[in-house]
């Protein structure tokens, strides 16, 4: 048997996903990993570009994530069960620490992650040099790409509600006790190229926690409060300049979302295609 399985929904892909894919594989035992993807809803090549890479292919026309996981789970073979995004990189260390973290009780983990930031522009580097030292964000498993789970982790995760920000729910689902970071595994994140694209990222964002907050996790969302950003400065004040870009994005996103709230749009997915490049 497989030491764990590995589901990785995947819609039009196929620019990053052999990346990912040969990251996963290169350095893990034979049949070690049970590795499936979900092409959903897909106009391009992925489904062949998995293929060539060793992994098995689930392929359906609806252009759900919700609905790949679902049909990933069915044709996951063990467990733990590690989800993984498409477009981040995961090595097969990674994924046995995570595994290893399952095995000393956590009920759900995930890696920290590792941004790749060198080339883009200053103001997408000023922002995410303040939300990677927000409370809320260095301890929650979203925003990471990756969550591994044993079989009770994966029923809790079953019994989720539909939203669109799957990951902030499902960390929201376990308690910090029973969730864990693992610092030693490390998800490799492609930022968005663009002031615009990180933009519409946050846009999505805003419009995940409307969602969460008017549902039955309400109450638990994670939020980022003022002290949680004095708490910051106070610590690197060279980071002030920083604060005010984070402050201009978190604004904006905040305005651009009302449509979106105030509709009771929580389906539209304003995709990122700069980091995919």
């Amino acid at each position: 048997m497989p030491s764990a399985s590995i589901v990785i929904p995947a819609h039009n892909e196929s620019r990053v996903i052999g990346r990912l894919l040969s990251a996963l594989l290169r350095e893990a035992g034979p049949d070690e990993f049970d590795v499936v993807v979900v092409a959903n809803g897909c106009a391009d090549d992925t489904a062949s570009v998995a293929r060539d890479h060793g992994a098995r292919v689930v392929e359906t026309p609806v252009p759900s994530k919700r609905e790949a996981l679902r049909l990933g789970d069915r044709a996951a073979s063990a467990f733990p069960r590690v989800y993984v995004d498409a477009d981040v990189v995961l090595g097969a260390a990674d994924v046995r620490a995570l595994c290893g973290a399952l095995a000393e009780g956590a009920l759900a983990a995930a890696p920290e992650r590792a941004l790749v930031l060198r080339d883009r522009p200053w103001p997408v580097r000023a922002y995410y040099a303040v939300w990677t030292r927000l409370p809320a964000v260095r301890e929650g498993l979203f925003g990471r790409g990756v969550i591994a789970v044993g079989e009770a982790g994966n029923r809790r995760l079953r019994d989720l509600p539909p939203v669109m920000g799957d990951d902030l729910a499902a960390s929201l689902a376990f308690a910090p006790g029973e969730r864990r970071v693992v610092r030693t595994a490390h998800a490799v994140i492609h930022p968005p190229r663009t002031l615009g694209d990180l933009l519409r990222r946050r846009v999505r964002a805003v419009t995940v926690v409307a969602e969460i907050e008017g549902g039955p996790l309400a109450g638990q969302e994670a939020r980022t409060g003022v002290g949680d950003l004095l708490g910051i400065v106070r610590r690197a004040p060279w980071l002030v300049p920083h604060l005010c870009v984070f402050l201009a994005v978190t604004v904006v996103a905040r305005l651009r979302a009302r449509r979106a709230v105030k509709a009771g749009d929580y389906t539209t997915w304003l995709r990122d295609e700069s980091s995919r490049t």
